[in-house]
């Protein structure tokens, strides 16, 4: 680390406005970022690029992958945490890999995301009422019922889910499983 005193006007800048720390004692500044890639579906491609976030020390909180409206194309969203420099490092390098089409850093975009929740749930009689009017509140849907559990799906948001998950574990959750997000960036018709 340097101290400010041999640091330029002009570096500290940069280094502020990226995150990092302009002094010894400074921790950096990171935020999540929402990385959407378009790449060819390919043997390896998806390994290829996770592996370049694990190779730099990032880990990731949430890929999600699925095929797109384009044949042999497949739509990757990464969900990392990390300063804007390294970041923006990355995405260049991701840029350069063969089989990545798009690269796109939502982050600071207006962008649309969801995420699907699964979550078993042990009820009896009294307490059923409580959770159907959680999962009501939450716009959820009843997917599977057993005389003992009930599976529920809720999707949006990832505070959202998380707001779910609250609510739902002073009942006792049996399996819980997120798929992850997927990001596009929001495009509105009347915007020029």
């Amino acid at each position: 680390m340097t101290d400010t005193a041999t640091l330029t006007s002009q570096q500290i800048i940069r280094k502020k406005a990226a995150g990092e720390p302009v002094n010894a004692d400074d921790a950096p500044m990171v935020h999540r970022h929402v990385i959407t890639v378009l790449l060819e579906n390919s043997i390896g491609a998806l390994n290829r690029v996770t592996n370049m976030f694990s190779a730099r020390g990032f880990n990731l909180e949430s890929v999600s992958v699925g095929e797109t409206d384009r044949d042999r194309v497949s739509r990757l969203t990464l969900v990392t945490t990390g300063n804007d420099r390294i970041i923006a490092q990355v995405l260049q390098q991701l840029n350069n890999l063969v089989d990545t089409l798009v690269v796109d850093d939502v982050t600071n975009q207006e962008y649309v995301e969801r995420e699907l929740c699964l979550i078993k749930v042990s009820y009896e009689a009294e307490t059923r009422p409580a959770l159907m009017d959680i999962v009501e509140i939450f716009r959820g849907n009843v997917i599977n019922i057993t005389p003992e559990t009930m599976t529920f799906e809720v999707t949006g948001p990832t505070s959202k889910i998380n707001a779910f998950i609250g609510m739902i574990k002073p009942h006792g959750i049996n399996e819980l499983a997120r798929s992850g997000r997927v990001a596009m960036r929001r495009h509105l018709a009347f915007e020029a």
